[in-house]
């Protein structure tokens, strides 16, 4: 019984997979299977957290030295784009100073990820703006 289950299961996710690469790139895939930024960090100098139109929430936190962004990590409740909006997000803002990663947008995330459907572009819009929001929580707090 439980080998019919194991083999139930597999069919199961090599279909979702099959249908995720029909409609997602490889980095949105890549990305939202093993994203590379995903936890929640300790004393973080800024931290903003967002919830998009369609329900999903990100909380973004991160680490600045010398107006630098040293260290940067996400949590994410959604879907699979926002995971990887998320992940992209935290990724090019590590090693940016603070107005370089003001400039990463909708559009800088959707680039970063070879795109995403219409129905989920929003994503990337929720992760620019949960990035920017900890980015004003850090400028607030210092003061």
């Amino acid at each position: 019984m439980s080998e019919d289950l194991d083999k139930a299961i597999e069919k199961i996710q090599k279909e979702v997979m099959e249908d995720a690469e029909k409609i997602y790139s490889q980095r949105v895939i890549e990305h939202w299977l093993h994203p590379r930024n995903l936890g929640k960090m300790d004393n973080p100098d800024g931290y903003g957290k967002l919830t998009g139109r369609c329900g999903d929430t990100l909380q973004i936190f991160i680490k600045v030295r010398d107006q630098k962004i040293i260290d940067t990590c996400f949590i994410a409740d959604g879907c699979g784009p926002s995971i990887a909006a998320g992940d992209v997000a935290t990724e090019l803002a590590k090693g940016k100073d603070i107005q370089e990663a003001c400039h990463i947008s909708q559009e800088v995330v959707l680039n970063a990820l070879d795109g995403l459907p219409e129905k989920s572009a929003h994503c990337a819009l929720l992760a620019s703006l949960t990035l920017t929001e900890s980015i004003r929580d850090y400028l607030s707090n210092k003061g």
